[in-house]
């Protein structure tokens, strides 16, 4: 017997033995070790022994663990501020394993593979000449997280029960999410203190979660809620558009409960982080869902419409909380863009103008560096050379995800990243035209997400604190449901011959 087919034969043998070690390492590790560290070593150590059986349990580790990284790095640092990017570095490479000893190694062609692949050659390219090439290997290595992530996932839902993988995923996201805004909403208002630059008032203060800053941890919360809003609102369309009683009904409902009810929850916390970013992003993907739900177009627009007739109606009357209602109109002063070299800097004009500052200090790279960019992020590290002369400090990117990408991958690197997302949107937006159920309610949600990503991108970068993980996954969900209405069609084509 070969030794491929030997182990395959004896898996869950050799998966016994393993826990056995685990044990014994245990016993060993609180022996020698602080509790802390044999606790961590352990915990990797179940999950390395989890992905064995469902690489997907290391994937949700490493969601979990992501986010985590720049309150490790404040708070904890005995404990690797990377550890999230480990424990997925770990699982790829146990699904590699696994893949060898089978002698059957999928890198599946995707849908969306060759916009994603084109955006990070030209990425790539960009590094030809960097102002830092450390510094962009690393930020190109996102990427090359996302496109891993996206393998791993998509090839794990093309297989048998990938459905089931696929809502386990996305509890998976929703849990993450939960606890983020748990922590958000103590920090809000039931810790009773917090950092003084995130004072609402005497009382309440910006939640923040583990991202130590309130503006990534909206776009977070943001995202992931929009992805339940999508989910719950396709349920309750369904329920109330339904003439007969589906088999899938009952899920579908179920479904739709518990993401309403997570996204209660997460939308909460996403309130308190006072992030006007956030906030338009979610706005904007709230308009699009609206905008997707009927399956005419007709009726999307008449939704649309009357979405922004209510908002407009509340606020008018003066039914929204005042500091609420300043707060959402107050983001316009960001939204505009004028020269800011010599104005005169106060405390009340501060915030927007060294956002302009940045992104002046990004169209000067661009202009210098007009087709490639000064190297795939290395925004910062070029940042001295194109300052203003009152803003000598970077902020590690121009809170403009776009203007961003110009600076530095040039015009050839925006036009890429462009056509890539537009990719995720068309694809999704024909799927939710011709997916049905709990399928078609994911797929909202994924329109929703990707729309607040991108509407948010206009003011901040998201991707922070290993958020480029969780994008993955989403554009590994993204990817399975393109196939399944690809799929669909073909079925449907040949039915029709």
């Amino acid at each position: 017997m070969r030794f491929a087919d030997w182990v395959i034969y004896h898996e869950r043998k050799l998966l016994g033995a393993g826990l056995a070690v685990v044990a014994v390492i245990w016993a060993l590790l609180l022996a020698r070790l602080s509790w802390l560290n044999a606790l961590l070593v352990t915990g990797i150590a179940l999950v390395a022994l989890g992905s064995v059986v469902e690489p997907l349990v290391g994937v949700a580790a490493a969601l979990f663990l992501g986010p985590l990284w720049a309150w490790l790095r404040a708070e904890l640092p005995i404990v690797p501020p990377l550890i999230g990017q480990y424990v997925f570095l770990l699982t790829v490479a146990i699904w590699l394993a696994r893949g060898l000893i089978r002698r059957r190694i999928a890198l599946p062609a995707f849908p969306l593979l060759l916009p994603l692949l084109g955006f990070m050659g030209v990425a790539l390219l960009s590094l030809w000449e960097p102002a830092d090439a450390w510094v962009g290997f690393l930020e190109w290595a996102k990427w090359g997280q996302i496109l891993l992530m996206v393998w791993l996932v998509y090839e794990h839902l093309q297989a048998p029960g990938g459905e089931r993988r696929a809502a386990a995923l996305v509890a998976a996201l929703a849990l993450v999410a939960l606890f983020q805004a748990g922590v958000g909403l103590w920090q809000f208002g039931l810790r009773g203190d917090g950092p003084d630059h995130f004072a609402i008032n005497a009382r309440l203060y910006r939640a923040y979660g583990t991202f130590e800053q309130p503006n990534p941890y909206g776009g977070f919360l943001g995202m992931l809620a929009a992805l339940l809003a999508g989910i719950a609102a396709a349920a309750v369309f369904d329920a109330l558009a339904m003439r007969e009683l589906r088999p899938d009904a009952l899920r579908i409902r179920t479904y739709g409960w518990l993401a309403g009810v997570a996204c209660l929850g997460v939308g909460s916390a996403l309130a308190a982080s006072w992030s006007r970013g956030a906030w338009m992003g979610f706005g904007a993907a709230l308009l699009v869902l609206a905008a997707a739900l009927p399956r005419r177009g007709l009726w999307g627009i008449v939704l649309v419409a009357l979405v922004v007739l209510v908002a407009l109606g509340l606020y008018n009357a003066g039914l929204l909380p005042a500091a609420i209602a300043d707060r959402m109109t107050s983001f316009l002063a960001y939204t505009r863009f004028e020269d800011v070299r010599g104005v005169g800097i106060n405390d009340a004009n501060y915030a927007v103008l060294e956002r302009m500052a940045h992104w002046q200090a990004a169209l000067e790279m661009w202009r210098a560096r007009f087709w490639l960019g000064v190297g795939f992020g290395c925004y910062e590290p070029a940042y001295s050379a194109y300052r203003l002369i009152n803003w000598p400090f970077a902020l590690g990117h121009a809170h403009n995800y776009y203007l961003n990408m110009l600076a530095e991958t040039g015009l050839l690197g925006l036009v890429a990243y462009l056509l890539f997302l537009g990719s995720v949107f068309w694809g999704l937006w024909r799927a939710s035209r011709r997916l049905a159920g709990w399928q078609r309610g994911l797929t909202l949600g994924l329109v929703a997400a990707w729309a607040h990503f991108a509407v948010h991108s206009l003011v901040d970068n998201l991707l922070v604190n290993n958020v480029h993980l969780h994008l993955g996954a989403l554009l590994a969900l993204s990817a399975w449901l393109i196939s399944e209405r690809l799929t669909a069609e073909d079925a449907k084509n040949a039915a029709d011959k």
